[in-house]
């Protein structure tokens, strides 16, 4: 592999290191694909943080140690842990990374839920296993709760800060006294690391303490970039290889994998599928999603806070759950194997983005607006089409794109619902993988990656529009 290699060019290493079909593969392969989750949720709580607080902990003596941990920590708790949740939560979910990196040894319990319902045909079992796994979703969450608080999962404060420590109960008093000593703790080690490397090593650079720790936290997220992006473009190259397997350095100078797409027609037909599915799932989930995010955003009744919390659960639920869930209710209606099953099983999944994307636009709109034209007066339907739509219309295109990526890269519920019949690209891929790992994969993929990458950032483009508009 191309990581062996360069360990090996560079002295590092005499032997090939064993990177596949072990935990250690399994694992990195997990965080590479869980990291960028963990980042965008603790992302959204940081932001908000005053940048003042720090500095006005170092004008009181506090070294940046202390000040981190026993401030700035703190105040991203809520991020920090409903990151954690999130990542554990979607990780129990997890088969693709297990089935491709690693052995019989690391299999995990959505790969048996699949294995009972494709190979075995044990309905029974395999929902027993998915409540297992239901039962021990809420177990954590309920923890969760008794610990944080549910409203960390939005950003929120938690039960501590909100409230005060000696209102709640011993599990929360607990936390608190556990994590106000661990945090202690760990600001007095930070500072004493800090000032041995002043020491050691910042003084005989050259450098200021605080440039040199600048210098090394830019190295940290450059380091963390090139392991989240650099994967991704390794099938590039191996996808204009002339030989029939993979291999690294690939032999350049061929598109045949890219002709065997258009020649082949299973590959034809999952793409063609993929884009009508994707797109009929991001117009029914634009049709609900939307008129919800109207009446969550701008409305104001009893229950809001668990009408939110029902349209996130497909976010915040292992996914093999509602695709075991579908399979059941869809035997019953003759649903298996149809597109129609395929879309609403895809809805169930785009709805929660389309309904956040909207929201967020919603939130950032200025409704004196809509109300100054209520007052000259514009009929309700009048003054949507007319004033709210074209406001918000970057944002309604940014929550349409990402409920068709949604679609367009799921493959869970294509398992069960698909039933080799109405295959859609991810699972042409996923048959592929299994039987024989081929340039032509590669080069799917290459074609996949451009697809998506333009979509996210068209996405992204409506969606800063949208908030510059209003």
């Amino acid at each position: 592999g191309a990581l062996n290699n360069f360990l090996e060019s560079a002295g590092l290493i005499e032997a090939p290191l064993t990177l596949l079909f072990n935990m250690t593969g399994v694992m990195v392969g997990m965080v590479h694909a869980l990291m960028p989750l963990a980042i965008l949720t603790m992302l959204s709580v940081m932001e908000t943080i005053d940048r003042n607080l720090m500095p006005a902990a170092s004008t009181l003596g506090a070294r940046g140690g202390q000040a981190f941990w026993r401030i700035y920590f703190p105040l991203s708790l809520p991020g920090v842990a409903a990151a954690g949740l999130l990542v554990f939560i979607t990780a129990l979910g997890f088969f693709i990374t297990p089935a491709l990196l690693g052995s019989p040894r690391q299999t995990m319990i959505t790969q048996v839920v699949i294995q009972q319902v494709e190979e075995m045909l044990n309905y029974p079992f395999a929902g027993a296993i998915a409540m297992l796994l239901l039962a021990t979703a809420l177990f954590v969450f309920y923890l969760y709760d008794r610990a944080l608080g549910m409203t960390t999962l939005a950003g929120g404060a938690t039960q501590n800060q909100q409230r005060g420590t000696a209102e709640h109960g011993p599990v929360a008093r607990a936390f608190a006294a556990v994590g106000g000593a661990l945090t202690a703790i760990l600001g007095r080690a930070t500072d004493w690391i800090a000032i041995l490397w002043e020491m050691l090593v910042a003084r005989r650079a050259g450098r200021a303490p605080r440039a040199s720790g600048r210098v090394m936290l830019r190295l940290a997220v450059a380091l963390l970039l090139v392991f989240l992006a650099a994967p991704s473009f390794f099938i590039v190259p191996v996808s204009f290889t002339t030989d029939a397997f993979i291999e690294w350095p690939p032999k350049w100078g061929s598109l045949k994998w890219y002709a065997a797409i258009l020649e082949h027609p299973t590959w034809f037909v999952a793409i063609t599928r993929s884009l009508i599915v994707g797109f009929l799932t991001a117009a029914l989930a634009m049709c609900l999603g939307a008129p919800a995010a109207f009446f969550l955003a701008r409305t104001v009744f009893f229950g809001k806070t668990v009408t939110m919390a029902f349209i996130l659960t497909p976010l915040i639920l292992p996914r093999i759950i509602i695709a075991v869930a579908l399979f059941y209710f869809y035997a019953r209606l003759g649903l298996i194997g149809s597109p129609l099953g395929l879309v609403l099983g895809h809805t169930v999944l785009a709805l929660p983005y389309v309904v956040i994307t909207v929201m967020a636009v919603l939130k950032h709109s200025d409704q004196r607006i809509d109300q100054a034209a209520a007052s000259l007066g514009a009929s309700p339907p009048r003054v949507l089409w007319h004033i709210t739509i074209p406001l918000i219309r970057s944002g309604l295109i940014a929550a349409f794109l990402f409920a068709f990526v949604t679609s367009f890269d799921e493959l869970t519920i294509a398992l069960f619902v698909s039933a080799g019949v109405a295959t859609t690209l991810p699972k042409q891929m996923w048959d592929d993988a299994i039987l024989k790992v081929s340039p032509t994969l590669a080069a799917v993929s290459t074609l996949l990656l451009v697809f998506v990458t333009i979509v996210i950032l068209a996405a992204e483009y409506f969606q800063r529009r949208a908030v510059k508009q209003n």
